[in-house]
């Protein structure tokens, strides 16, 4: 019998778009709460289910196991946990389901699971972890196994016997000491079912650590229901340390940085390049960092510690949209990053979002005009998302249907009053792919391109909807806002 068994929702065959991709990491937020468990001397189990069928594989894991406690613990640190899918809330339901039924105890922890907690609590669910909450789960554990009330633990959410929803704690709770944390608990999980399936798509084995933990910019589309806006960084000695011992003991060749933000700090990273040398741990390393960042300096250091590849959050090649978005970055700064790290041998990745209220057509072409100018190594491009708890989500709240969230990450429906139609965006990523694509092979598609933009140019007007935003840029310390184009217009007015 086990006292704790910690999984989580998220399957890779659920996800048509990554699956493709065959580029599947270990859940190291769930991880990070079994070693917090097992230092706290109970027995913890971890069932994964990314390469592993949840369900048939949930039942019989608890026929074997029997645990007490059962754990949806989400990946904090996996940027598809933060896009709260529907396809993984359908599973965390139907495990917690499964957990009832065989008489453990139900505990859940993620972004979805916070932002829609009595959904949660309605499939079966009988306590939801708020914040970063490695100790909170801990705590709560101990409570159940010694059969005490955790009614008082801070960071809870419940229903009493009577159906009444309760919250401990007004704020969200903050692990403050997670950077001492000991490392994620990978001997839990089977680490050859990630090997082999890298290993058989790409030829090479890529693994994931995180240096640090949150984010301290306030993009306003960005949720940030787990950790806000702190942020924490962990000792450079002890990340040095976890990539030598991937790299000795699990035969990793390439380090995925799954940080909200990396580079933020350079005296850590001069530290960093130090170590990696000390331990023999320089592996080749990709990561996100802002373009504002990545100075000639900073650049110099990820390249001597072993980045190879840098995605950055540019979003949009309008100034007008960035300053909406309040991402206090300028066009200027991609420009100049893009430079730095094309000189330094680094690849350097667009994270590109279309589709932001007051982005139009020429702010599209503004985005063209920007990748072209810059050919970025290879781009990511998405659809804005409103989700709760942001300024945006606040902004669209009233135009929302009873669609508000993605199936999957391929999903990209644009759940608001957008300038366009869904297709019309599809359409614009699938011609910036192809561009770019053709840069990174080398292929003579100039004609295909060409065409796709005419034809992209020829929808415009007919694709384009009635109801537009209007974008007021940022003063001073004001957030952007926007308005429907109909409330700026006289009655009877033109624009």
């Amino acid at each position: 019998m086990t006292d704790i068994l910690l999984t989580h929702s998220y399957h890779l065959a659920n996800d048509p778009k990554q699956l493709r991709k065959m580029q599947p990491y270990a859940p190291l937020g769930t991880l990070y709460a079994a070693a917090a468990l097992r230092e706290s001397s109970v027995s913890v189990k971890v069932f994964d289910t990314t390469l592993q069928d949840p369900l048939h594989g949930m039942k019989a894991t608890l026929r074997r196991e029997t645990p007490k406690v059962v754990v949806i613990y989400e990946d904090d640190f996996n940027f598809l946990s933060k896009m709260c899918l529907l396809s993984m809330r359908q599973t965390a339901q139907q495990i917690a389901r499964l957990g009832k039924a065989a008489g453990a105890v139900v505990v859940a922890h993620g972004s979805d699971e916070t932002d829609f907690a009595e959904e949660y609590l309605k499939a079966g669910v009988d306590y939801i972890l708020t914040g970063e909450a490695e100790n909170t789960l801990t705590e709560l554990c101990r409570a159940i196994l010694a059969g005490q009330d955790p009614s008082e633990i801070p960071g809870l959410i419940w229903k009493d016997t009577a159906g009444s929803l309760h919250r401990s704690g007004s704020n969200p709770v903050r692990n403050t000491d997670w950077s001492k944390m000991p490392p994620p608990a990978r001997d839990l999980i089977d680490m050859s079912l990630y090997r082999n399936a890298w290993t058989d798509a790409h030829g090479r084995f890529s693994a994931n650590v995180v240096a640090s933990r949150g984010c301290p910019y306030s993009c306003n589309w960005c949720a940030k229901p787990i950790s806000g806006n702190k942020y924490q960084l962990r000792p450079a000695s002890d990340v040095a340390r976890e990539l030598r011992d991937l790299k000795q003991h699990h035969g990793a060749e390439h380090i995925w940085f799954s940080d909200d933000i990396f580079a933020l700090n350079r005296h850590w990273l001069q530290d960093f390049a130090q170590w990696v040398r000390t331990y023999d741990a320089v592996i080749p390393y990709k990561i996100q960092a802002r373009a504002d960042l990545l100075r000639e300096d900073v650049v110099a250091l990820l390249a001597e510690s072993g980045c190879d590849e840098v995605w950055m959050g540019v979003e949009s090649g309008s100034q007008k949209v960035l300053d909406a978005m309040d991402k206090r970055l300028h066009v200027s700064d991609v420009v100049a990053a893009r430079t730095h790290l094309g000189a330094a041998g680094i690849k350097a990745c667009f994270f590109l979002q279309l589709g932001y209220p007051g982005e139009g057509w020429q702010e599209l072409l503004e985005t063209l005009a920007l990748v072209r100018a810059t050919r970025p190594d290879d781009i990511g491009v998405s659809i804005s998302y409103p989700l709760p708890g942001t300024v945006f989500y606040e902004r669209v709240q009233a135009e929302l249907a009873a669609k508000r969230n993605w199936k999957d990450s391929d999903d990209l429906c644009v759940m608001f009053s957008g300038a366009y139609s869904d297709n019309f965006y599809r359409t614009i990523r699938d011609a910036l792919h192809l561009e770019v694509n053709g840069w990174k092979s080398g292929s003579a598609n100039e004609r295909e391109v060409h065409a796709m933009w005419e034809e992209i140019a020829t929808l415009e007007p007919r694709e384009r909807r009635d109801v537009e935003h209007v974008l007021q840029p940022r003063s001073g310390k004001d957030s952007a806002s926007f308005l429907p184009l109909h409330a700026l217009t006289p009655a009877g007015g033109a624009v």
